[in-house]
């Protein structure tokens, strides 16, 4: 399924409320999984200057899909340690967050269950 995506620990996680064809058994509560990263100032410079003349900017791309996979890790492992081997309904969030807006905040939520 192309909403589905499971981890080594084989806990399948999906932005929406079932997984079709596996009924949930259990509700195991909420789950989360939040990063913090930080900006590096030369990175910073660099994308600011691709920003300038075009294209995008490899480097925040990378580190935001890093960042929200290992979000969605913890998620995972906490639905894990529950018992669960699901969670649904997975909500991301992205945010800047320090004095300067010098950080990113990604965190992951939903409900672990067991199908």
């Amino acid at each position: 399924m192309a909403n589905e995506w499971k981890d080594a620990r084989g806990v399948t996680v999906t932005t929406t409320p079932t997984i079709e064809g596996k009924p949930i058994q259990d509700y195991l509560g909420i789950v989360t999984g939040e990063v913090i990263v930080g900006a590096n100032l030369f990175r910073d410079l660099f994308a600011n200057i691709r920003d300038i003349v075009g294209g995008r900017s490899g480097s925040y791309e990378r580190i935001l899909a890093d960042a929200r996979n290992q979000a969605i890790e913890e998620l995972q492992a906490e639905a894990a340690g529950r018992g669960g081997n699901a969670v649904v309904g997975i909500d991301l969030d992205y945010e800047v967050i320090g004095d300067k807006g010098s950080m990113l905040m990604v965190s992951a939520s939903g409900t672990a269950v067991k199908v």
